[in-house]
């Protein structure tokens, strides 16, 4: 069913007259059959004759009920198909169809196939005409003076009707003896050889069987000038069709004189005035209902203007063009044709900036292509200038040399303002897009603090190679976020609320590659720092790269203790910091006394540090010595005072030192309840550039040999016994 509605909607039939046309169409699930007679302006219904063959009223009246043909062509070159039209024969059509006020279609579409019948139509003064209530192939004869008709059956036939009056009698003959299964039938059009032959076979078993017969017999003589009569081509009555009047000849009905080979049909043709009859809606405008072309919604019938420059003039649409093969005459103004119009300037209006393919990206080095577009102006007399944006500016003494586009190369990554301006006499026009240069990331370096304090901001660095400046973006995840922070920069500052370490992921994004790079942040309320500094030899050996850093500061953290914090700073001469960190199970009650054992183990690390006990080995004879450059305090979370006065806490600062000073080289006893610990990475373990030897009598500073708590706290209260006299002797001989 889909398939005949396309077959139905889309096919059409040339008739032998210029300019008619027939097709189907589907209209609120009627098939229905329309005529145009001006190439597709205006199309109307066909009308149904008024009776059928046997003289019944048909009932069919326009617009509700009309004449349904079958506009498909045969496929079979040896029969004639449900339609038939000849060159030579204009204005006549055989065709199969039905007449149908039904709205059912597949009711309609039933009806027309099994209940066919064959109309001729004659395009004079005549209406279609029902000649036969089964289909039959019809077959031009004598060079279209007669037709041939032979029922299209399953069955065996013997006879077959021929017309000299254009249907209106037909006179039946037998061909064959006995029935024939009818194949098809061979005929030469157009020729004085007036031989038919009929082949097929008597049964489904017998051989072919080949019947010629010679129809020259039906004719007497051949005709003269008076045997013919002239009729004129109209639509409803108009005479003028594709824009000229056209006389034709035919033969007068009853005579049986036979045609020459040389017979004109057409007797007299005449040009007619040209009305809005013969004339289409040229291209971007639209039929309305009152007959008018206007300008569709979106066509602009000012732009053929933009091409167009001063002292110039140009063929202005007015809306309409004459139909193809139309032949009236235009006479004085027509209203209809193309004006002249003399161009006038105009100001450049509607400039647009764009790239060859429409993308607002490009890979650093590559071409880059901008086109440049002008909707209204004079673009022959208006200059264009493009700025790329890096300082290079371009102009055009017109818009025509630039419709090749505008070429450029960019040699450094960023985003580019790229504008383009339009000015003539008349005024200017702009337009602006913006380009993004971008050359691929090779790598990412996540610069970030190793350990942070909580509820204080942190500051995190993202480290590309090559240096990309503002064409970049930065996805920043923490812990388990479900959604990064986004920034166009490559720092941010942010605020850890959880203790305990924390991971830290920042994604790069160039074009469409991404790039990454993650560190663990451990976050505690307080903490204790060393800075610390080396041997001028070890800055011989730095290349100055983050994975050389990391392998110094695990082997500086091997040398004091295995759970401590190291980390080297970037540059010359070389730098490190030193982290002392609170238990990591340290309760808030318990802060405070913390904090002071963090304070105590960090003067006992800084006598290591100043007396030169913290050494490794680089390479072979090669010593390192690490030395304390400057004491830092991290923020210690506790304001109260809890002493007397600012005199007895400096004693007892000096006391607390000198006590652990002397019973850690003394008895070399372990602090349980202080804990350290070392930077987790979970990177792999990178190349060290300068090898670091391993030498097992290195000289190290264990925690395990500093003296317990009840040790430090009765030699405490041992202190504050003995008087100003002992404090005072105590400092001074430590100072010493």
């Amino acid at each position: 069913i889909i398939d005949l509605y396309i077959l139905l909607c889309l096919h059409y039939l040339k008739t032998g007259i210029n300019g008619m046309y027939l097709a189907n169409k589907l209209v609120d699930s009627h098939i229905k059959t329309f005529i145009t007679y001006n190439k597709g302006q205006t199309w109307a219904l066909l009308p149904a004759p008024a009776a059928d063959v046997a003289g019944n009223n048909l009932h069919c009246i326009l617009p509700f009920c009309s004449l349904h043909l079958h506009l498909e062509m045969s496929e079979n070159p040896y029969t004639s198909g449900p339609i038939t039209s000849k060159k030579s024969v204009p204005g006549i059509i055989v065709a199969t169809g039905t007449t149908s006020d039904i709205s059912n279609i597949l009711q309609q579409l039933e009806q027309m196939w099994m209940f066919c019948w064959v109309f001729l139509l004659l395009f004079s003064h005549r209406a279609p005409t029902q000649i036969f209530d089964e289909e039959h192939n019809i077959w031009f004869l004598d060079n279209g003076g007669a037709l041939l008709a032979v029922l299209h059956a399953t069955t065996p036939i013997r006879h077959l009707w021929i017309s000299l009056d254009e249907g209106k009698k037909w006179d039946r003959h037998s061909f064959s003896l006995a029935p024939l299964y009818v194949d098809g039938v061979l005929m030469e059009p157009e020729s004085d050889n007036h031989i038919i032959t009929f082949f097929g076979h008597f049964s489904h078993r017998s051989e072919w069987q080949l019947i010629k017969i010679d129809y020259k017999g039906l004719f007497n003589r051949r005709c003269m000038d008076g045997d013919y009569q002239t009729w004129y081509l109209h639509n409803k009555g108009e005479l003028c069709v594709m824009g000229e009047k056209q006389i034709y000849m035919k033969r007068r009905p009853g005579n049986r004189c036979m045609l020459a080979q040389d017979y004109s049909r057409i007797y007299s043709s005449e040009p007619c005035l040209c009305t809005a009859y013969d004339f289409e809606c040229d291209y971007g405008w639209e039929r309305q209902a009152d007959g008018k072309c206007s300008p569709a919604f979106w066509f602009n019938p000012n732009g053929a203007a933009k091409s167009c420059s001063t002292s110039q003039s140009f063929l202005n649409s007015t809306g309409y063009r004459k139909v193809l093969s139309n032949n009236c005459k235009e006479t004085g103004r027509n209203v209809y044709s193309p004006r002249r119009e003399t161009c006038r300037p105009r100001a450049p209006r509607g400039l647009r900036l764009s790239t060859s393919q429409g993308e607002l990206s490009a890979a650093v080095g590559s071409n880059v292509t901008f086109m440049v577009y002008l909707d209204d102006g004079d673009s022959l007399r208006t200059s264009i200038q493009l700025d790329f944006g890096d300082g290079i500016k371009i102009t055009y003494s017109n818009l025509s040399r630039t419709d090749d586009g505008i070429k450029h190369i960019y040699r450094a990554t960023g985003i580019y303002r790229v504008t383009a301006s339009a000015e003539n006499s008349q005024g200017s026009d702009s337009s602006t897009l913006f380009l993004h240069i971008t050359s691929p990331v090779e790598r990412v370096y996540l610069s970030a603090p190793i350990v942070a304090i909580r509820g204080k901001e942190a500051n995190l660095t993202a480290v590309v190679w090559p240096s990309h400046p503002r064409t970049l973006t930065f996805f920043w995840w923490f812990d388990n976020s479900s959604e990064p922070i986004i920034t166009l920069e490559g720092s941010i500052s942010y605020t850890f609320q959880k203790e305990g370490k924390n991971k830290v992921t920042v994604q790069v994004a160039s074009g469409s590659t991404v790039l990454q790079d993650s560190k663990v942040i451990t976050v505690k309320e307080f903490f204790r720092s060393l800075l610390l500094s080396f041997s001028p030899a070890l800055d011989e050996h730095n290349p100055d790269i983050p994975e050389w850093r990391e392998d110094i500061g695990r082997v500086v953290s091997g040398v004091l203790e295995d759970q401590l914090l190291v980390s080297l700073y970037p540059g010359l001469p070389t730098t490190a910091e030193l982290f002392i960190l609170p238990d990591e199970h340290t309760s808030s009650e318990h802060n405070r006394r913390s904090e002071e054992a963090l304070e105590r183990i960090s003067d006992i690390f800084v006598t290591a540090l100043n007396q030169g006990l913290v050494q490794f080995e680089l390479k072979t004879d090669i010593r390192i010595i690490v030395y304390m450059t400057q004491q830092t305090l991290a923020p210690l979370v506790d304001s109260n005072s809890i002493h007397s006065g600012s005199a007895m806490l400096m004693l007892l600062s000096v006391v607390f030192v000198g006590l652990a000073a002397f019973f850690i080289y003394k008895f070399k006893r372990k602090i349980p309840w202080i804990h350290v610990q070392t930077e987790d990475s979970h990177e792999k373990e990178p190349e060290v550039i300068s090898t670091v030897g391993q030498n097992d009598t290195m000289s190290k500073v264990k925690l395990s040999e500093f003296p317990s708590q009840k040790e430090l706290m009765e030699k405490e209260l041992e202190a504050r016994t003995r008087g100003i006299y002992n404090l005072e002797m105590i400092m001074c001989s430590t100072v010493c």
